[in-house]
Formats: structure tokens, C-alpha cells, sequence
């Protein structure tokens, strides 16, 4: 026996959302993002299910880098945060890893360094969201001095959006022209495109693109947009009642009796909380899925349990299942119950949360 929460993974829904991506720029390659566990999908399950069509592997840090050599994976693995220290370097390059560098002090560090082998390095360029990367001006000098270095192999010049999925703005239009500007006599692969950059801006797609969100199924777009109405989702929450109760109006339910009743209301506890990563800001009126049929949640979300609505439901009971996200309530519908976007929903999950793969 166990307690019901759980997700389920669809990897067949994640290989589709891959496919779609590649073909959207079918003479470009894919790096599939899959940091911060496969965005709560599980990292090396993601890996090993891409890995027959994925060009490569996207991940934070060395220490997820690490996770998925230590799995078997082959494809080579991008360190997308690059290097934290010059101690990383000779592992970087014994085992083939892609790094990203973002800066010219980390340039001096990989041509101090001595290697057992070149390094593939993914040259950063603040464009314009100004987080990380060399600055345009000295952008030019970078690339240079790294072409010279011994220990440097290739070089991808790569760049990030900070607006691609408000497609109403000219950011993203201004940072692809700064970009072009700078590297318009630079003859090296590029890559722009993240999951919006992918699905809607054709400029954006270059030699590599870097599909993240949309692997997993969920738009980055707040309105309906025509590729990402292909996706299909890969992770359902899912959770089951275990208590049911009358209350008549003027009761309430929960912690600071946030939601009182105004009609007499069936009452389902559902064995799930924000200690599993569903959102406490989740407030009464969040939809959720009562055998297929679309509820909502009434009152707080306390740390373990959470109250439904099964006033409509009168064959619901003791172990009906509830849906919180899925493909038939997407993730990005919930978001904005919650203040948050499907990325906070997803790497939220925690570990008490049962995870169940199909399609594998």
C-alpha cells in the first residue's frame, strides 16, 4: 500500500514534443534541455528515452552532467551555466562535455588549464537580457582568443531571449539584431532558440535549437499559438479522495476558513499538498478533474491534504481519483490559479510523489 499522489510520464508525449521541435528546422539539430530533473520529469529517464534521436543533452550544472554520465547516456551534455571553478575543466573534457562560457575571466581559466583534451565551447553573448554573457563589444575578442587556444575544440556562438514568449514585443527582434550585428563576419555554428524561440520565431531557429518547456508539453505562450497547439503534455498529477463530507452553509473548510459555503456542499479531502509541491496559492475555484469531469478545489492547500468540490459528484467516494494537471487539464491552465507558470509547477514535485513511466 501506498499514499496516492503520483505523477505519471508519458514518454511518448515528450519524443513527439522532441520530433515536433526538430521539425520545425529539420536541417538544424535539437539540444533536448533537460536540467533540473527533466523540469521534474526525471532526468535520466528522459535521457534514455531521447537518446536513439536526441543530438544532445542540456543540463544546469556538472552535478547533473554527472548524474546522467554515471546513467550510460553518450550523447554529449551541455553545461548550460558552464563552469563554477577550473577544477571542473579536466572532467569537462575527459568526458566530452559541451560548456558553455559567459565570461572573459573564465576564458583566462580554461587557457591556464591543462587537459587531457579540447573542450567544446558554447560562447555566451549578453544580446540583451542581461543575466549572462560577454558583452557585444568585447564578444568578437572572446571568440578570437578561444580559436587560438590549444585547449578549446569548436565554438557555437549562442545567445538567450529574455521576452520570446511575448510575441507582441520587439525584444526578441532587437536581440537577434544585435547578435547578427556582432557576428555577421563570424563563420561558427549558432544557437538562439529556446522552447519559444522554437515555436515561433523563425529567425531564432539557427543550427542548434534548445527545446526545454516544450519537450514536456506545455506552451510558454500565454495565448494560443499555432506549434505549440501540437504539444502534448507528459506529466498527470493525479492524487484520490479520502474522506468525504456534508457541510451545510455558513461552515467553512480548512485552515483560516478561507472558503465558507453558501449551499449545502459535498466535501472531498484529497491526499495531497504543497509538501508535494502542489502550490498553496492554489485558491478556491482552481480547477481540478473528478473522474474525468472538471471541479474545483474549495479552501486553503495545507501542507498533506487539500479539499474538492463534489457537490455534483454524488457517486464520487473514498478512492475516486483526482486530476490536478495533465492533458486534459493543462499545466499552463493551473498556472495562473497559482501566481506561477508551468516550469514552478513541474521542478516543484517532490520526492514523496510516486513517478510512474509508460511509453518507455
Amino acid at each position: 500500500m501506498s499514499r496516492a499522489a503520483r505523477i505519471t510520464i508519458d514518454l511518448d508525449a515528450i519524443r513527439h514534443n522532441y520530433r515536433l521541435a526538430r521539425s520545425l528546422n529539420s536541417a538544424g539539430k535539437a539540444v533536448a534541455i533537460i536540467k533540473a530533473n527533466g523540469y521534474g520529469h526525471g532526468a535520466v529517464e528522459i535521457a534514455k528515452s531521447l537518446e536513439p534521436e536526441a543530438d544532445a543533452f542540456g543540463v544546469a550544472c556538472i552535478e547533473e552532467g554527472i548524474e546522467l554520465v554515471e546513467a550510460g547516456i553518450d550523447k554529449p551534455i551541455l553545461l548550460l551555466e558552464g563552469f563554477f571553478e577550473a577544477s571542473e575543466l579536466e572532467y569537462i573534457s575527459e568526458k566530452g562535455m559541451w560548456c558553455a562560457v559567459h565570461s572573459v575571466a573564465q576564458i583566462d581559466q580554461i587557457a591556464d588549464a591543462n587537459l587531457s583534451k579540447p573542450i567544446n565551447i558554447w560562447l555566451k553573448m549578453d544580446s540583451g537580457m542581461h543575466r549572462l554573457g560577454v558583452h557585444p563589444d568585447d564578444y568578437q575578442q572572446a571568440y578570437t582568443r578561444l580559436k587560438s587556444l590549444d585547449n578549446v575544440a569548436d565554438v557555437v556562438l549562442m545567445s538567450h531571449f529574455a521576452c520570446a514568449d511575448e510575441l507582441d514585443k520587439i525584444a526578441t527582434q532587437e536581440q537577434v539584431a544585435v547578435f547578427n550585428a556582432v557576428t555577421a563576419d563570424i563563420d561558427a555554428p549558432v544557437s538562439l532558440a529556446n522552447s519559444a524561440g522554437v515555436l515561433a520565431w523563425n529567425d531564432a531557429r539557427r543550427d542548434i535549437m534548445r527545446p526545454g518547456l516544450m519537450l514536456y508539453g506545455a506552451t510558454p505562450f500565454p495565448q494560443a499559438q499555432e506549434n505549440a497547439d501540437k504539444l502534448i503534455p507528459a506529466m498527470t498529477l493525479t492524487s484520490e479522495v479520502i474522506a468525504v463530507r456534508e457541510i451545510q452553509p455558513g461552515q467553512c473548510v480548512g485552515y483560516a476558513g478561507s472558503f465558507c459555503a453558501d449551499a449545502p456542499t459535498r466535501v472531498g479531502t484529497v491526499a495531497l499538498g504543497y509538501a508535494d509541491g502542489y502550490p498553496r496559492h492554489a485558491g478556491t475555484g482552481t480547477p481540478v478533474l473528478v473522474n474525468g469531469q472538471r471541479s474545483r478545489i474549495i479552501g486553503r492547500v495545507s501542507m498533506d491534504m487539500l479539499a474538492v468540490d463534489l457537490t455534483d459528484f454524488p457517486d464520487a467516494g473514498v478512492g475516486t481519483e483526482v486530476e490536478f494537471w495533465g492533458k486534459n487539464l493543462t499545466a499552463a491552465e493551473i498556472a495562473p490559479h497559482c501566481a506561477t507558470i508551468p516550469y514552478t509547477l513541474f521542478t516543484g514535485i517532490t520526492r514523496r510523489v510516486h513517478k510512474k513511466y509508460i511509453n518507455s
